[in-house]
């Protein structure tokens, strides 16, 4: 599992430090933590806020929310069958 995290993490990572080239990992940890209102020392950051920040950054204006979008139903009724282990 943690394996799957580390390349989660470089795979969203890459196209963020590629806007902001001239900033060290740490400056750019430093941002992320800043962009998503993390205000605990940075040694306190965790993955998921990282990871979640990051997915959020690649994300277009208005757009749901990754992780929520694949659970979103458009229909009512199906999203109640499909609750109900109907469908």
């Amino acid at each position: 599992m943690q394996s799957h995290r580390i390349n989660e993490i470089l795979e969203l990572i890459k196209p963020y430090w590629l806007k902001n080239q001239e900033l060290s990992l740490l400056e750019i940890l430093k941002l992320i933590s800043t962009e998503s209102g993390f205000d605990k020392p940075i040694a306190e950051l965790t993955d998921e806020v990282i990871i979640y920040q990051l997915k959020m950054d690649q994300t277009a204006e208005g757009e749901m929310i990754p992780g929520i979008a694949k659970d979103c139903e458009d229909d009512f009724q199906t999203a109640l069958l499909k609750a109900r282990g109907l469908l």
